[in-house]
């Protein structure tokens, strides 16, 4: 299995501060602690194209930084995937639930904030994160 990061020992060991993380205020504002899950939205397009163009709009009308209702209008108008019909809501998962490319990206981003053209089997995302938790 790829193991991102490789700082912790075992599961859950990626902070430096140890369990709960106190005192490292300044380490919780520039780096994203260790969880266990993530609630996510997605598109998904099987052509590039198609995608670059979703991720354009997006990008120009927010940034980088999405809202979630916006984000769930384009994904019920433009995604492929059955959860457009809930603004490509796909709950919360682990890092298994997912294909690695996918879990890869989604566990890598801050909620809000929109990732970039992720390429797995199924086609093309963009994935945005909604929250993430140590545990469901």
């Amino acid at each position: 299995m790829d193991k991102k990061g490789g700082k912790g020992k075992g599961k859950g060991g990626g902070d430096k501060g140890g369990k709960g993380g106190k005192g490292n205020k300044e380490d919780s504002s520039t780096e994203l602690k260790t969880c266990n899950f993530v609630k996510a939205r997605h598109i998904l397009c099987s052509k590039l194209s198609v995608i670059e163009d979703i991720q354009k709009k997006l990008t120009e009308e927010n940034g980088k930084s999405v809202k979630s209702s916006d984000f769930a209008k384009f994904a019920e108008e433009f995604s492929e995937c059955s959860s457009k019909n809930k603004g490509g809501n796909l709950g919360t998962f682990d890092r298994q639930s997912m294909v690695g490319p996918f879990a890869e990206v989604a566990f890598s981003l801050p909620p809000g904030q929109l990732s970039d053209i992720v390429k797995t089997v199924h086609g093309y995302h963009l994935i945005l994160v909604e929250e993430r938790k140590m545990s469901k």
